[in-house]
């Protein structure tokens, strides 16, 4: 008995004492079905380009892009969502909507792959296939032109679809895109395609990893079209207009920076919400840990566990296929 006076019945540290208890009790649960892999192709390389800013992520040839996508598959991963590295660009971005561009070639290539045992996602945004990297068309003042760049993104729906991709992510943060490209889907015929709708995605600066990932062109800033960080009502309101569009599934992007966000809004939809773990935060980490201030694995974990407390049902992340082995091994 303590000799500080007497407590309360209630010791909630009766459910701390052991590893077995703490995962009995435990609130929240990772699983492999609900981490969704990024990767990224790239048209003319013989072999895998290293993300130097990404420890272990790459830029995948064709073949390596199906062996590692076969790997998350066995893995237990639920989804991969696709980046493609042409090696042309164009003010139209105008790879981006050819049957035969690198994107659409690694859509049929992973299908073959994995089938229906993951469902294969595609990244719709023109930001990786233009010379200005902007994600849209600029007009004469170099503006991007939201109308123009819908018309662009109607054209890569159709492509990524016919490519047999399950999922699109319109990216851009154009306004109306989501009901653009559920219109475009629908006129021809591929009603069954899915739209991961990027509903909050901020103008971060935890992208810049990525822009390596993707050798983007981009000069200057996206802040006239993504959502400022200063801004929570605003995600509200489109996620709104996401889902008056036609949206199957929301998404909060960066993830660990926006987790009261990423926590309202899944409080206020009935459809799947996703968070993308962004290549800054797995760069922060990964840093951290090579220098020996964290602990690398539990730090995977524990950011993982936070992003799925907040509300997330679905996790894009850079260690999908790492996590989901520790998990397997640990049953």
């Amino acid at each position: 008995m303590t000799g500080y006076g007497d407590f309360p019945g209630a010791r909630p540290r009766r459910l701390r004492t052991s590893p077995a208890m703490r995962r009995l009790v435990a609130e929240t649960r990772l699983n492999p079905a609900e981490l969704i892999l990024p990767m990224f192709v790239r048209e003319g390389i013989s072999e895998p380009v290293a993300v130097s800013s990404m420890p272990g992520v790459f830029q995948h040839t064709r073949d390596t892009l199906r062996k590692a996508a076969l790997e998350a598959a066995e893995a237990g991963v639920g989804g991969i969502m696709l980046f493609g590295v042409p090696a042309v660009k164009d003010a139209l971005g105008t790879q981006g909507t050819e049957p035969d561009g690198v994107l659409q070639v690694a859509i049929r290539d992973v299908v073959s792959e994995v089938g229906d045992a993951v469902v294969v996602m595609s990244d719709l945004c023109l930001d990786e296939f233009t010379d200005h990297g902007h994600c849209g068309v600029l007009d004469a003042q170099g503006r991007v032109d939201n109308d123009a760049t819908l018309e662009r993104y109607a054209e890569m729906a159709q492509v990524q679809a016919d490519a047999g991709v399950h999922v699109v992510g319109p990216s851009g943060m154009m306004d109306g895109q989501v009901g653009i490209v559920r219109d475009a889907l629908d006129a021809v015929g591929f009603e069954d395609v899915s739209i991961l709708a990027y509903t909050a995605k901020y103008a971060s600066a935890f992208y810049g990893p990525f822009r390596e990932a993707v050798d983007s062109s981009l000069t200057g800033d996206r802040k006239t079209y993504q959502q400022d960080p200063a801004n929570f009502r605003e995600s509200l309101r489109e996620l709104a207009l996401d889902l008056a569009e036609g949206a199957d599934m929301v998404m909060v992007k960066p993830a660990l920076p926006y987790l009261d966000v990423l926590r309202k809004v899944a409080d206020t939809v009935d459809v799947p919400v996703a968070a993308y773990q962004v290549s800054g935060e797995f760069a922060m980490v990964e840093a951290a840990a090579a220098n020996g201030w964290i602990d690398r694995d539990r730090t995977i974990m524990e950011t993982l566990t936070c992003v799925r407390r907040a509300g997330a049902n679905m996790i894009l992340t850079y260690w999908a296929t790492e996590v989901a082995q520790r998990l397997g091994r640990e049953g």
